[in-house]
């Protein structure tokens, strides 16, 4: 049987707060989002930060070990090959020892500056801390707006409630990390992950700015096929429509059959309705298409997971050596 926590890292010196950083080919802004982070962090008792190379294919990896070399507070997963940043992200929080632990892009679009207030409502008694968008700078009207209608279908889809204009940037309690850790499904979505587990939830207002350096990873096509893992991990209700289609479509054929029934008895049976049979045939077959590749999106999950593959591979490990003062 697979084990249920590979790589998980529990030290005796557990630090306070864990930063985990998910990294792809951020060779352009690293090193400016490290010197950034530190000082964010200086008030806190005890902190590490968790860098996760996945798969990179620039100097990112280099980047990672230089300023692990020069700050013992710093550990590197680097993952065998680039799995995605949902992956990265779980990799991380397998890595993670703090009794809280914080999720954050190295781009700088969501501000290190704001890890003092999270772990302020964390101290107060909430179990997840998650940064909510106010506003969206240097982010095109299409991409916000997209955003938004895929949150706005989510809070009405299945029983999940994600929260809207949230990303992956959050602080986690312990308790919290150790739910998610447990849920090892390969097709993994984990904004919703994060939502499905509960908990005593708030948020902080912050507005995200524009990326410092670099260029995006994230196409309007790896949008769309991530939008298509939250559909489909958290609800069957494509599949519901699917029902609801077919019976509105057999109605609608129903009525058009008598239709034509009560034509040909009263006034005979033409040749001519060439133009609205073709018509006919394309829509239910398109109709027919479309809802065998939504069942074939969810039997491919179904098969992905009757693998039992391991959701990741490590190429390097560089734990953190930091020690708690007393």
């Amino acid at each position: 049987m697979q084990e249920a926590f590979p790589h998980a890292v529990r030290r005796s010196w557990p630090p306070t707060i864990s930063v985990v950083v998910p990294a792809y080919n951020e060779t352009a802004g690293l090193d400016n989002f490290h010197r950034r982070l530190v000082p964010a962090l200086a008030g806190l008792q005890s902190w590490e930060v968790v860098y996760v190379n996945d798969g990179s294919t620039d100097d990112t990896l280099a980047i990672m070990e230089a300023v692990q070399r020069t700050d013992d507070r710093v550990a590197v997963v680097s993952l065998s090959r680039n799995f995605g940043k949902e992956t990265a992200i779980t990799a991380g929080l397998d890595h993670a020892a703090g009794d809280a632990v914080v999720v954050i892009d190295a781009d700088l679009q969501d501000p290190p500056e704001l890890i003092p207030e999270l772990v302020a409502n964390w101290r107060s008694g909430f179990d997840m801390v998650y940064a909510r968008r106010r506003s969206r700078a240097g982010e095109s009207w299409l991409k916000r707006g997209t955003a938004r209608g895929f949150y706005r279908l989510m809070q009405h889809m299945g029983d999940l409630k994600l929260p809207e204009d949230t990303g992956d940037f959050r602080l986690m309690s312990r308790r919290v990390v150790d739910a998610v850790r447990r849920l090892r499904e390969q097709h993994r979505f984990m904004k919703g992950l994060f939502a499905w587990v509960g908990y005593p939830t708030t948020y902080v207002l912050y507005d995200r700015e524009a990326r410092c350096d670099g260029v995006s990873k994230w196409s309007y096509w790896k949008l769309w096929n991530l939008a298509l893992e939250g559909i489909t991990s958290f609800t069957v209700m494509p599949l519901k429509l699917a029902t609801y289609v077919g019976l509105a479509v057999a109605l609608l054929s129903a009525i058009y059959a008598v239709q034509v029934i009560v034509k040909t008895l009263i006034i005979g049976n033409p040749v001519a309705g060439y133009p609205s049979l073709m018509t006919v045939v394309l829509f239910l077959g398109g109709v027919q298409l479309m809802f065998l590749g939504v069942i074939g999106e969810y039997l491919g999950r179904v098969f992905n997971e009757t693998k039992q593959r391991p959701l990741y591979l490590i190429e390097r490990y560089l734990p953190s050596a930091v020690k708690v003062s007393v």
